[in-house]
């Protein structure tokens, strides 16, 4: 149940950084420009983003967990 909601929680900041890494690669390859700083910068930034938007779900569902687990004994 822990590695569910680790998947859960780690999914949408994953996915901001794999279409963000996509995006930067694809505009790279465009202009033929392969600094690899520019692909690092913006992915961080995107999952920064993410994890800030979602901070409050990711929270709750964390705190739901816990309640969950103490609970069960």
């Amino acid at each position: 149940m822990a590695l569910m909601y680790t998947l859960v929680l780690s999914a949408p900041i994953l996915g901001a950084g794999l279409i963000v890494g996509l995006v930067v690669s694809l505009v790279q390859a465009v202009t033929q420009v392969q600094e690899q700083t520019l692909s690092f910068v913006p992915k961080i930034a995107a999952m920064l983003l993410v994890a800030i938007a979602l901070m409050a779900w990711m929270i709750m569902k964390l705190s739901d967990f816990a309640l969950e687990m103490f609970t069960a004994f």
